[in-house]
Protein backbone atom coordinates (compact mmCIF):
# COMPACT_ATOMS: atom_id res chain seq x y z
CA UNK A 1 0.00 0.00 0.00
CA UNK A 2 3.21 2.46 -0.62
CA UNK A 3 1.46 4.24 -3.33
CA UNK A 4 -1.95 4.72 -1.83
CA UNK A 5 -3.36 8.06 -0.06
CA UNK A 6 -5.40 8.87 3.04
CA UNK A 7 -8.36 7.55 2.41
CA UNK A 8 -6.77 3.78 0.83
CA UNK A 9 -4.91 3.95 4.08
CA UNK A 10 -8.53 4.72 6.28
CA UNK A 11 -10.29 2.05 4.42
CA UNK A 12 -7.43 -0.30 5.12
CA UNK A 13 -7.74 0.43 9.04
CA UNK A 14 -11.42 0.29 9.63
CA UNK A 15 -11.73 -2.87 7.32
CA UNK A 16 -9.21 -4.13 9.64
CA UNK A 17 -9.97 -2.72 13.20
CA UNK A 18 -13.77 -3.29 12.40
CA UNK A 19 -13.52 -6.52 10.56
CA UNK A 20 -16.44 -5.95 8.58
CA UNK A 21 -15.45 -7.70 5.43
CA UNK A 22 -13.57 -11.02 5.02
CA UNK A 23 -11.31 -11.37 2.30
CA UNK A 24 -12.24 -13.15 -0.84
CA UNK A 25 -15.80 -12.19 -0.81
CA UNK A 26 -18.02 -11.21 -3.66
CA UNK A 27 -19.15 -7.71 -3.44
CA UNK A 28 -22.23 -6.11 -4.60
CA UNK A 29 -21.09 -2.27 -5.03
CA UNK A 30 -23.98 0.01 -5.48
CA UNK A 31 -22.95 2.72 -7.73
CA UNK A 32 -25.51 6.32 -8.43
CA UNK A 33 -22.58 8.08 -10.43
CA UNK A 34 -21.83 10.90 -7.59
CA UNK A 35 -18.64 11.40 -5.83
CA UNK A 36 -19.00 9.34 -3.27
CA UNK A 37 -19.88 6.45 -4.84
CA UNK A 38 -17.24 6.88 -7.17
CA UNK A 39 -14.84 7.43 -4.80
CA UNK A 40 -15.71 4.07 -2.71
CA UNK A 41 -16.05 2.23 -5.92
CA UNK A 42 -12.39 3.73 -6.85
CA UNK A 43 -10.88 2.31 -3.20
CA UNK A 44 -12.23 -1.05 -2.81
CA UNK A 45 -10.55 -1.43 -6.92
CA UNK A 46 -7.42 -0.69 -5.37
CA UNK A 47 -7.69 -2.34 -2.49
CA UNK A 48 -8.93 -5.65 -4.18
CA UNK A 49 -5.63 -7.19 -4.57
CA UNK A 50 -4.94 -7.12 -0.97
CA UNK A 51 -8.40 -8.47 -0.10
CA UNK A 52 -8.86 -11.07 -3.04
CA UNK A 53 -12.37 -9.23 -3.60
CA UNK A 54 -14.67 -10.11 -6.63
CA UNK A 55 -16.43 -6.68 -7.28
CA UNK A 56 -19.01 -5.81 -9.26
CA UNK A 57 -21.16 -2.67 -9.66
CA UNK A 58 -24.71 -2.60 -9.52
CA UNK A 59 -26.66 0.75 -10.01
CA UNK A 60 -30.45 1.63 -9.24
CA UNK A 61 -32.47 3.76 -12.40
CA UNK A 62 -35.19 5.69 -10.75
CA UNK A 63 -36.20 6.49 -14.43
CA UNK A 64 -36.50 9.92 -13.57
CA UNK A 65 -36.20 12.98 -16.72
CA UNK A 66 -33.37 14.28 -14.91
CA UNK A 67 -31.86 10.92 -14.84
CA UNK A 68 -31.70 10.58 -18.42
CA UNK A 69 -28.43 8.61 -19.30
CA UNK A 70 -27.06 8.20 -16.10
CA UNK A 71 -27.61 4.12 -15.78
CA UNK A 72 -25.80 4.47 -19.00
CA UNK A 73 -22.73 6.39 -17.37
CA UNK A 74 -22.15 4.12 -14.93
CA UNK A 75 -22.71 1.09 -16.80
CA UNK A 76 -19.37 2.60 -18.87
CA UNK A 77 -17.63 3.04 -15.83
CA UNK A 78 -18.32 -1.21 -15.43
CA UNK A 79 -17.14 -1.50 -19.04
CA UNK A 80 -13.81 -0.01 -18.16
CA UNK A 81 -13.01 -1.75 -15.44
CA UNK A 82 -14.42 -5.08 -16.67
CA UNK A 83 -16.44 -6.05 -13.66
CA UNK A 84 -20.19 -7.23 -14.14
CA UNK A 85 -22.55 -4.84 -14.43
CA UNK A 86 -26.55 -5.08 -12.82
CA UNK A 87 -29.18 -2.72 -13.58
CA UNK A 88 -32.47 -2.53 -11.77
CA UNK A 89 -35.00 0.07 -13.60
CA UNK A 90 -37.82 1.41 -10.90
CA UNK A 91 -41.46 0.22 -12.48
CA UNK A 92 -43.38 2.81 -14.71
CA UNK A 93 -46.92 2.01 -13.95
CA UNK A 94 -47.07 3.66 -11.56
CA UNK A 95 -44.10 5.54 -11.82
CA UNK A 96 -41.76 5.65 -8.41
CA UNK A 97 -42.07 9.40 -7.51
CA UNK A 98 -39.36 11.35 -6.81
CA UNK A 99 -39.45 11.45 -2.96
CA UNK A 100 -37.01 11.11 -0.78
CA UNK A 101 -38.36 7.79 1.21
CA UNK A 102 -39.96 6.34 -2.28
CA UNK A 103 -36.72 6.18 -3.54
CA UNK A 104 -34.83 5.16 -0.93
CA UNK A 105 -37.28 2.11 -0.25
CA UNK A 106 -37.33 1.07 -3.50
CA UNK A 107 -33.81 1.11 -3.85
CA UNK A 108 -32.37 -1.20 -1.02
CA UNK A 109 -35.30 -3.17 -2.16
CA UNK A 110 -33.89 -3.38 -5.53
CA UNK A 111 -30.27 -3.64 -4.49
CA UNK A 112 -31.25 -6.81 -2.09
CA UNK A 113 -33.05 -8.44 -5.34
CA UNK A 114 -30.09 -8.24 -7.53
CA UNK A 115 -28.02 -9.93 -3.97
CA UNK A 116 -29.78 -11.93 -3.59
CA UNK A 117 -30.30 -13.85 -7.25
CA UNK A 118 -27.26 -13.27 -8.22
CA UNK A 119 -25.20 -14.50 -5.09
CA UNK A 120 -23.41 -11.37 -3.46
CA UNK A 121 -23.29 -11.93 0.07
CA UNK A 122 -22.49 -8.41 0.82
CA UNK A 123 -23.80 -4.67 -0.53
CA UNK A 124 -21.68 -1.74 -0.33
CA UNK A 125 -22.83 1.76 -0.45
CA UNK A 126 -21.23 5.24 -0.51
CA UNK A 127 -23.03 7.05 2.38
CA UNK A 128 -20.34 8.93 3.90
CA UNK A 129 -19.39 10.94 7.60
CA UNK A 130 -21.44 13.49 5.79
CA UNK A 131 -24.73 11.37 5.06
CA UNK A 132 -24.18 10.13 8.85
CA UNK A 133 -24.67 13.77 10.55
CA UNK A 134 -27.38 14.84 7.51
CA UNK A 135 -29.54 11.37 8.64
CA UNK A 136 -29.22 12.64 12.78
CA UNK A 137 -30.07 16.29 12.40
CA UNK A 138 -33.07 14.69 10.03
CA UNK A 139 -34.36 12.30 12.15
CA UNK A 140 -33.90 14.82 15.37
CA UNK A 141 -36.08 17.19 13.70
CA UNK A 142 -38.57 14.46 12.92
CA UNK A 143 -38.84 13.73 16.57
CA UNK A 144 -36.66 10.32 16.59
CA UNK A 145 -35.12 8.72 19.47
CA UNK A 146 -31.62 7.19 19.99
CA UNK A 147 -32.19 4.23 17.64
CA UNK A 148 -33.13 6.66 14.92
CA UNK A 149 -30.22 9.50 16.20
CA UNK A 150 -27.56 6.90 15.31
CA UNK A 151 -28.52 7.24 11.92
CA UNK A 152 -26.70 5.34 9.91
CA UNK A 153 -24.88 2.22 10.82
CA UNK A 154 -21.50 0.41 9.31
CA UNK A 155 -23.38 -2.53 8.44
CA UNK A 156 -27.05 -4.41 9.13
CA UNK A 157 -28.79 -7.35 7.36
CA UNK A 158 -30.86 -6.40 4.44
CA UNK A 159 -31.84 -10.45 4.02
CA UNK A 160 -30.82 -13.57 5.31
CA UNK A 161 -27.59 -14.21 4.47
CA UNK A 162 -26.93 -10.70 2.74
CA UNK A 163 -25.27 -7.74 4.56
CA UNK A 164 -25.30 -3.93 3.72
CA UNK A 165 -21.80 -2.19 4.62
CA UNK A 166 -21.06 1.56 4.63
CA UNK A 167 -17.38 1.90 4.77
CA UNK A 168 -17.11 5.34 4.39
CA UNK A 169 -18.59 6.72 7.28
CA UNK A 170 -15.50 8.21 8.66
CA UNK A 171 -14.85 10.48 5.60
CA UNK A 172 -16.51 13.21 4.43
CA UNK A 173 -17.85 14.61 1.05
CA UNK A 174 -15.31 17.13 0.74
CA UNK A 175 -12.87 14.53 1.16
CA UNK A 176 -14.51 12.11 -1.55
CA UNK A 177 -14.80 15.25 -4.08
CA UNK A 178 -11.19 15.63 -3.70
CA UNK A 179 -10.38 12.13 -4.09
CA UNK A 180 -12.23 12.26 -7.67
CA UNK A 181 -10.51 15.09 -8.68
CA UNK A 182 -7.28 13.79 -7.97
CA UNK A 183 -8.11 10.73 -9.95
CA UNK A 184 -10.04 12.43 -12.65
CA UNK A 185 -12.97 10.18 -12.29
CA UNK A 186 -16.18 10.88 -14.26
CA UNK A 187 -18.27 12.31 -11.26
CA UNK A 188 -22.30 12.60 -12.59
CA UNK A 189 -23.78 15.54 -10.56
CA UNK A 190 -27.06 14.51 -9.42
CA UNK A 191 -29.57 17.77 -9.80
CA UNK A 192 -31.90 16.30 -7.23
CA UNK A 193 -29.32 16.90 -4.59
CA UNK A 194 -29.78 20.42 -5.30
CA UNK A 195 -32.91 20.58 -4.89
CA UNK A 196 -34.28 22.52 -1.94
CA UNK A 197 -38.37 21.18 -2.42
CA UNK A 198 -36.16 17.79 -0.57
CA UNK A 199 -35.83 17.71 2.98
CA UNK A 200 -32.64 16.40 3.07
CA UNK A 201 -31.14 18.95 0.32
CA UNK A 202 -32.41 22.03 2.63
CA UNK A 203 -30.60 19.99 5.79
CA UNK A 204 -27.25 19.99 3.28
CA UNK A 205 -27.49 23.43 1.83
CA UNK A 206 -28.79 25.30 4.74
CA UNK A 207 -28.92 24.17 8.28
CA UNK A 208 -25.78 22.38 8.37
CA UNK A 209 -23.77 25.34 6.84
CA UNK A 210 -25.26 27.70 9.43
CA UNK A 211 -24.44 25.53 12.14
CA UNK A 212 -20.95 25.31 10.90
CA UNK A 213 -20.25 29.21 10.37
CA UNK A 214 -22.19 30.31 13.53
CA UNK A 215 -21.75 27.19 16.31
CA UNK A 216 -19.13 24.76 15.27
CA UNK A 217 -16.86 24.60 12.76
CA UNK A 218 -16.51 20.59 12.82
CA UNK A 219 -20.51 20.09 13.76
CA UNK A 220 -20.42 17.55 10.84
CA UNK A 221 -17.28 15.70 12.74
CA UNK A 222 -19.16 15.92 15.86
CA UNK A 223 -22.86 14.83 14.73
CA UNK A 224 -20.94 11.81 13.52
CA UNK A 225 -19.17 10.88 16.97
CA UNK A 226 -22.36 11.46 18.26
CA UNK A 227 -24.41 8.95 15.83
CA UNK A 228 -21.57 6.69 16.63
CA UNK A 229 -21.61 6.73 20.64
CA UNK A 230 -25.21 6.29 20.25
CA UNK A 231 -24.84 2.74 17.92
CA UNK A 232 -23.01 1.02 20.91
CA UNK A 233 -25.47 2.43 23.27
CA UNK A 234 -28.29 1.28 21.52
CA UNK A 235 -26.74 -1.99 20.53
CA UNK A 236 -26.35 -2.89 24.65
CA UNK A 237 -29.46 -1.34 25.26
CA UNK A 238 -31.52 -3.29 22.81
CA UNK A 239 -29.83 -6.65 24.07
CA UNK A 240 -30.28 -5.96 27.47
CA UNK A 241 -34.03 -5.45 25.86
CA UNK A 242 -34.38 -8.76 24.15
CA UNK A 243 -32.80 -10.31 27.35
CA UNK A 244 -36.13 -8.91 29.76
CA UNK A 245 -38.25 -9.87 26.96
CA UNK A 246 -37.50 -13.28 27.09
CA UNK A 247 -37.99 -13.09 30.50
CA UNK A 248 -41.36 -11.33 31.43
CA UNK A 249 -42.93 -13.40 28.20
CA UNK A 250 -46.00 -15.95 29.06
CA UNK A 251 -49.49 -16.99 27.88
CA UNK A 252 -52.59 -16.63 29.38
CA UNK A 253 -55.58 -17.89 27.89
CA UNK A 254 -53.71 -18.32 24.79
CA UNK A 255 -52.66 -14.71 24.65
CA UNK A 256 -49.01 -13.65 24.06
CA UNK A 257 -48.35 -11.55 27.76
CA UNK A 258 -45.65 -9.87 29.80
CA UNK A 259 -45.60 -9.97 33.33
CA UNK A 260 -46.10 -6.91 34.60
CA UNK A 261 -44.47 -7.24 37.65
CA UNK A 262 -41.06 -7.83 36.62
CA UNK A 263 -41.23 -4.91 33.64
CA UNK A 264 -42.07 -2.99 36.85
CA UNK A 265 -38.60 -3.93 38.08
CA UNK A 266 -37.16 -2.58 35.21
CA UNK A 267 -35.75 1.00 33.82
CA UNK A 268 -38.28 3.14 32.02
CA UNK A 269 -35.70 2.91 28.70
CA UNK A 270 -35.53 -0.77 28.97
CA UNK A 271 -39.44 -0.89 29.30
CA UNK A 272 -39.92 1.48 26.24
CA UNK A 273 -37.38 -0.93 24.35
CA UNK A 274 -39.15 -4.21 25.62
CA UNK A 275 -42.66 -3.36 24.43
CA UNK A 276 -41.35 -1.56 21.52
CA UNK A 277 -39.89 -5.10 20.74
CA UNK A 278 -42.85 -7.01 21.86
CA UNK A 279 -45.21 -4.78 19.89
CA UNK A 280 -42.63 -5.56 16.57
CA UNK A 281 -43.42 -8.89 17.02
CA UNK A 282 -47.04 -8.28 16.65
CA UNK A 283 -47.60 -5.98 14.18
CA UNK A 284 -45.98 -4.86 10.61
CA UNK A 285 -45.18 -0.98 11.28
CA UNK A 286 -43.07 0.56 13.76
CA UNK A 287 -44.52 1.92 16.80
CA UNK A 288 -44.79 5.33 17.52
CA UNK A 289 -43.67 7.39 20.64
CA UNK A 290 -47.23 7.62 22.04
CA UNK A 291 -48.13 4.51 21.36
CA UNK A 292 -44.99 2.57 23.55
CA UNK A 293 -46.08 5.29 26.27
CA UNK A 294 -50.02 3.46 26.35
CA UNK A 295 -48.58 0.55 26.99
CA UNK A 296 -46.20 2.05 29.64
CA UNK A 297 -49.07 3.10 31.58
CA UNK A 298 -50.49 -0.13 31.02
CA UNK A 299 -47.84 -1.73 33.30
CA UNK A 300 -48.90 -0.17 36.32
CA UNK A 301 -52.35 -0.01 35.77
CA UNK A 302 -55.58 -2.48 37.34
CA UNK A 303 -57.14 -5.56 36.04
CA UNK A 304 -59.16 -5.28 32.75
CA UNK A 305 -57.30 -1.78 31.94
CA UNK A 306 -57.74 -1.72 27.68
CA UNK A 307 -55.36 0.45 24.96
CA UNK A 308 -56.95 1.58 22.35
CA UNK A 309 -57.39 0.11 19.21
CA UNK A 310 -54.07 0.03 17.57
CA UNK A 311 -53.75 -0.13 13.71
CA UNK A 312 -54.67 -3.20 12.28
CA UNK A 313 -57.27 -3.77 15.12
CA UNK A 314 -55.57 -5.48 17.33
CA UNK A 315 -55.29 -3.97 21.31
CA UNK A 316 -53.59 -4.75 24.66
CA UNK A 317 -55.38 -5.47 27.94
CA UNK A 318 -54.25 -6.16 31.61
CA UNK A 319 -55.22 -9.58 32.95
CA UNK A 320 -54.25 -10.58 36.20
CA UNK A 321 -50.86 -7.96 36.39
CA UNK A 322 -50.33 -9.16 32.72
CA UNK A 323 -49.95 -7.17 29.60
CA UNK A 324 -51.75 -9.28 27.00
CA UNK A 325 -52.05 -8.77 23.42
CA UNK A 326 -55.43 -9.53 21.82
CA UNK A 327 -55.28 -9.83 17.94
CA UNK A 328 -57.84 -7.87 15.68
CA UNK A 329 -61.28 -9.21 15.58
CA UNK A 330 -62.14 -10.68 12.44
CA UNK A 331 -65.67 -10.16 10.53
CA UNK A 332 -66.55 -12.58 7.66
CA UNK A 333 -68.77 -10.97 5.30
CA UNK A 334 -72.18 -13.14 4.60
Amino acid sequence: MKNFGTLHHRLHRILRQKQLLPTQQRLLVAVSGGQDSLCLWQLLRDLQDKWQWELAIAHCDHGWELDKGLADHVAQVARSAGVKFHLQIAPTNPPLRPTEANARTWRYAALTEIAQTQDYPYVVTGHTQSDRAETLLHNLIRGSGADGLQSLTWQRPLAPGIQLLRLLLETSRHETGVFCQQHHLPVWEDPYNQDLNYTRSRIRHQLLPLLTTSFNPQVEIALAQTAELLRADVTYLESQAQQALQEAKTQINSLDCLQCSLLQQTPLALQRRVLRQFLLSHQSTAPNFSQIEELVSLITAPNGSRSATFPGGHSFQVVRNHLCFEPAVVVLKK
